[in-house]
């Protein structure tokens, strides 16, 4: 099912998926288990999906933790107008950090960073880890930083928006709620969502819910996590994203996008057209 073309906004903006290359060799998550992700990603294959639900755009994230996969996607997004933007991964607390923010940032599509907080060891890394340089030189670029966490990772996330009131902040995959776990974890996480969204500078994606929803999600089992992100943040910070191709472990792009469309149905035009593409737009500077 898709949704009727009067309701969409004028530019749909996808604010996250991924394009990928196995034989690249440095994805260490990405191993031959996952039989649905292991094979190469690219625009061609995204570009029918976009037809059909009228996304124009897209924001690209990185990954794997190397600066070679953000150089390959900024080479992807050179040749291909679809993609507006690119969020990569740099080494943030090494010295060299602000010298290479500063070379990617002569890319005109390079908009933001993500370090892939979900896989660091110590849970409070980013609270702790010397980054200051680093953060300085994304603010003085005016780049972006996509927070890839569980709620167990919010106090530290906390300290570290504190920290940088000036450094924009989107939180991935409305902090991968335990979905499957259905009420055993809600309080943690609403209240690590609530406390996140007291920050102004702080967005969140509406993107990943399906990944951690059983098999047979249907919009009854994501209303109330869609619900919780939109009374925390509000239309005007919560930014629409696919997550595919990983979407593709527990859904489909045509039926995500059909339900995020239903489960927010009963907001305003501008509303909606703010989280469909608006809010990617000015978040990410595309």
């Amino acid at each position: 099912m898709t949704t009727p073309r009067s309701r969409l906004p004028d530019v749909q903006v996808d604010a996250h998926q991924h394009y990928w290359d196995p034989a690249r060799g440095d994805y260490g998550w990405l191993t031959p288990s996952l039989r649905a992700l292991y094979r190469p990603f690219g625009p061609a294959d995204l570009a029918p999906l976009r037809a059909r639900t009228g996304v124009a755009r897209t924001v690209v994230v990185q990954a794997a933790p190397s600066v070679d996969e953000t150089r390959y996607l900024l080479t992807l997004a050179r040749h291909d107008a679809s993609i507006a933007g690119v969020v990569g991964w740099v080494p943030l607390d090494d010295p060299s950090a602000p010298t290479l923010i500063e070379a990617l940032a002569r890319e005109p599509k390079f908009r933001g960073v993500r370090p892939m907080l979900q896989d660091v060891p110590d849970d409070a890394w980013i609270a702790t880890a010397p980054t200051a340089r680093a953060v300085d030189a994304l603010i003085a670029h005016d780049l972006a930083f996509d927070a890839l966490i569980y709620a167990r990772h919010a106090a530290a996330l906390e300290t570290f928006v504190k920290r940088h009131p000036a450094l924009r902040v989107v939180i991935d995959h409305g902090a991968k709620p335990p979905i499957r776990d259905g009420n055993a974890g809600w309080a943690a996480w609403a209240g690590a969502i609530a406390r996140l969204a007291h920050f102004p500078q702080v967005c969140c994606k509406l993107s990943g819910l399906a990944t951690e929803a059983g098999p047979g999600w249907r919009d009854a089992t994501l209303r109330p996590w869609v619900e919780q992100l939109l009374a925390s943040f509000g239309a005007h910070r919560l930014l629409w994203g696919s997550d595919w191709p990983v979407l593709n472990l527990n859904g489909d792009y045509d039926a995500w996008h059909a339900c995020a469309h239903r489960l927010l149905a009963g907001l305003s035009d501008i509303e909606r057209a703010a989280i469909f593409g608006a809010n990617a737009i000015a978040f990410y500077r595309l």
